[in-house]
């Protein structure tokens, strides 16, 4: 354990290349590019151009003189990010073809090319991002967009990442300050949301904020504790009052996570990318790497990781108490994969309802919540073997098997009720929007909780008071 846990350089970074970026969003020009980038976000399109010829829409002098001060105030802070000095002359280079260019759809392949954070992981190193893009949860419009990050690489998360669960591309972020688009549920950065010409090859990075996530767990958790009457453990208890104990929960849950995509007996392409399948399949693959991150941290945790048992606080919770009643119920799959845990540690008497009031086995559901990741990784193991369709239709009896199906589902009948003369693509088009609706538990929950979770909208870390349930 000893050497998972040794203190690690920072990639060999000096302190003082860290600290360069501290004073980044009090800067002045911080504020003239966020006004800047705000001015054009409402002119532009779907797709990120401007039409100066829709009602609305800017002058072409007023649209040169916009981008030539987002251009000017990210010069002056490129200054402070001596780091990303490549990435800054190619954003810069970027933006100006854009408006030479008459602000059509824009491409900013080459900045993204030049971006590279997670080539040089610092705990605390920020980096100023400006792209088009949409925001995933978030705006779905390739809108330009400025932030400020900071990358979340403490020793203890460097030491496990470097000895045991390799991630390179991985990257926990925190926010500084950032624009509309991610005034939102947007709890991501991702390359795949830039707007660009053509996808490059092979991403280099992704990051996840965890201290959005941190802060709203802890608000919806904390509300549902409260509805459900829920006796929490001492340590799940001062879990929630600490958000640093969160978002380091978070950051190490999520790096697990994300690794775990292309790890196992997978079939091919597990993560569906371009692929069109039932979201049910979306949904049993999320919940088999929070599944996986969840065994992982008891493992950890016999190990003496002191973060380890917050992992397991935080995938139980998140998954049972906000998953599954945030968004809508159109293709829901990570809420299905919240309602299925929900189901399965009930079937197994991990989790009570008795008296209006909710209990958890905590002695029990370290070992009740791996079998449900063993039966996924059983399907998946066996789904090598076999035909697409079958394998879906193994699927959807996996889940079907805990969660009641939406009475008028055709897929629920069986093969027979299908028309096997089509493609499998084309039977996705019989699976309903909301194909395993929310038991009586879940739809109650989800009126106690409906105000909670609509103020989690835009949350940061500064955040700390609680909602009202």
């Amino acid at each position: 354990m000893a050497k998972i846990l040794a203190p690690v350089p920072p990639n060999g970074h000096a302190r003082s290349d860290v600290e360069s970026g501290a004073h980044v969003v009090r800067h002045p020009a911080w504020a003239r590019l966020k006004a800047a980038v705000e001015a054009i976000r409402p002119w532009q399109s779907r797709d990120g151009s401007i039409d100066f010829r829709a009602d609305g829409a800017p002058s072409r002098e007023s649209a040169d003189a916009a981008l030539d001060r987002v251009a000017a105030a990210v010069e002056e802070l490129a200054a402070l990010l001596p780091h990303d000095a490549a990435y800054h002359r190619a954003l810069l280079a970027d933006l100006r073809r854009w408006r030479d260019g008459g602000f059509g759809v824009p491409d900013f392949l080459d900045s993204l090319l030049a971006f590279q954070p997670a080539r040089s992981r610092a705990d605390g190193r920020r980096h100023l991002v400006v792209f088009p893009m949409y925001t995933q949860n978030g705006n779905p419009d390739r809108n330009l967009e400025a932030l400020v990050v900071s990358v979340v690489w403490p020793d203890w998360l460097a030491g496990l990442e470097r000895t045991r669960y390799d991630n390179p591309l991985f990257l926990g972020l925190t926010f500084d300050d950032f624009t509309a688009g991610y005034d939102t549920n947007s709890a991501v950065l991702f390359p795949e949301t830039i707007a660009v010409r053509e996808a490059p090859e092979r991403f280099s990075w992704g990051g996840i904020f965890c201290d959005r996530e941190a802060a709203r767990f802890r608000r919806v958790t904390e509300a549902a504790v409260r509805v459900l009457r829920l006796a929490l453990p001492e340590d799940a208890a001062a879990l929630l009052a600490d958000q640093r104990r969160c978002q380091e929960a978070f950051v190490l849950w999520d790096m697990v996570h994300d690794r775990t995509h292309s790890h196992g007996d997978l079939p091919f392409d597990p993560f569906m990318i371009k692929q069109r399948q039932p979201f049910w399949m979306y949904g049993l693959e999320e919940l088999r790497c929070d599944l996986t991150a969840f065994r992982e941290a008891v493992r950890l945790a016999d190990e003496g990781v002191a973060q380890a048992r917050d992992v397991q606080y935080a995938v139980i919770f998140d998954r049972l108490f906000r998953f599954p009643v945030t968004g809508d119920r159109v293709r829901n799959y990570d809420g299905l994969g919240g309602q299925l845990l929900f189901a399965y540690l009930h079937r197994h008497d991990v989790v009570r309802w008795t008296d209006n009031t909710l209990h958890i086995d905590w002695a029990r559901a370290p070992r009740v919540t791996s079998r449900l990741c063993d039966e996924i990784e059983a399907l998946y193991r066996e789904g090598i073997d076999r035909p697409k369709l079958v394998h879906w239709l193994k699927a959807y009896e996996l889940v079907a098997s805990y969660l009641a199906p939406h009475p008028g589902s055709v897929w629920a009948k069986g093969p027979d009720a299908l028309d096997l003369s089509k493609p499998p693509r084309k039977l996705v088009d019989d699976v309903l929007p909301d194909e395993f609706p929310l038991s009586m538990f879940y739809e109650a929950l989800a009126r106690k909780l409906r105000g909670v979770i609509a103020s989690t909208r835009g949350i940061t870390a500064s955040a700390t008071v609680p909602a009202a349930a």
